[in-house]
């Protein structure tokens, strides 16, 4: 199982300092990623948790960060398709590939939050078909010279969208969504599945059954389909979960390396540690040199190896 790293995109720590070089250090210390997400919009009133009052785009940090660093894999958990048009995206994804050499995961997700979709004019209507079409617009663009497109959403005149992306046939696409549906259309279509930072990772084991049944009867190689966890680290601290247990990676650096081991008994394929959900790293109410140095010793306390 490879083990990721999430950049500092919320929250205090969410600096171009700390940006650049924390993720230098998370490419020195040996960890396969950096992933970034997504939040647009805060309604007011609405009491989200802390990390989603301060956030960088996804896409312009992830850019940001190809210039600082030259191995460590970028990837973007997730970015919301019906926000986004997907020429658009596939322009924005291809220059984060070019940029950085390569080295691109696009995570794509359907949205949830009815306040974003108003605020972007996106509609709920029909997700799933939606982004069946969004997934066929992208490899048109990405795979062929002159790309066209005529369907149900989406029309694509006949073009070219250069340059092209390093990885052919386009950068790996994943898909999030916590439902069965979801699970499925990531077996069927996707490189791999995304968690969100709400799952219950207990139960991961049932949802890799579901995406590997699903690929299998797409006639695809369940083996080949990527299962990427979002770890929310709470270090130093048993958080309990609804039942009344500790929650996966919380606690000590041990039970955490012990709880990351058995995730990859589960058939996880890949883990990436995220501390923006962290109050004490992603909370805009800390001072950035105070989480910094917190993120700096789990880094280094749970680097790969």
């Amino acid at each position: 199982m490879k083990i990721g790293f999430g950049a500092p995109v919320a929250g205090a720590w969410a600096t171009p300092e700390y940006l650049a070089d924390i993720s230098r250090q998370a490419e020195d210390a040996g960890y396969a990623s950096l992933w970034s997400f997504q939040r647009l919009l805060v309604p007011e009133g609405s009491g989200m948790d802390p990390v989603y009052r301060s956030v960088l785009d996804p896409m312009v940090a992830l850019g940001y960060v190809a210039a600082r660093t030259s191995r460590i894999r970028l990837g973007v958990a997730i970015l919301n398709l019906p926000f986004v048009s997907p020429a658009y995206l596939a322009k924005q994804a291809t220059t984060v590939d070019v940029l950085s050499g390569g080295r691109f995961d696009l995570g794509l997700g359907i949205g949830w939050m009815p306040e974003e979709f108003t605020a972007t004019g996106a509609t709920t209507a029909r997700r799933g078909a939606r982004t069946e079409e969004f997934l066929a617009v992208l490899a048109t663009l990405w795979a062929d010279k002159v790309s066209s497109f005529s369907g149900e959403f989406y029309t694509i005149p006949e073009g070219r969208q250069d340059p092209r992306p390093v990885q052919q046939p386009g950068p790996p696409v994943l898909l999030g969504g916590m439902s069965r549906p979801a699970m499925e259309r990531a077996g069927r279509n996707a490189a791999g599945w995304i968690t969100s930072s709400r799952a219950d990772l207990t139960k991961i084991s049932a949802a890799v059954r579901t995406i590997s049944d699903a690929a299998s009867a797409a006639g695809r190689d369940p083996a080949a389909v990527r299962i990427i966890c979002r770890g929310v680290v709470i270090a130093g601290q048993e958080v309990k979960d609804l039942d009344g247990g500790r929650r996966l990676l919380s606690g000590s650096y041990d039970q955490i390396r012990e709880d990351a081991a058995w995730l990859g008994e589960q058939g996880v394929t890949e883990l990436f540690y995220d501390l923006n959900w962290d109050p004490q790293v992603g909370s805009p109410d800390v001072t950035p040199e105070a989480a910094a140095r917190r993120a700096q010793e789990i880094l280094t306390e749970l680097a790969p190896g």
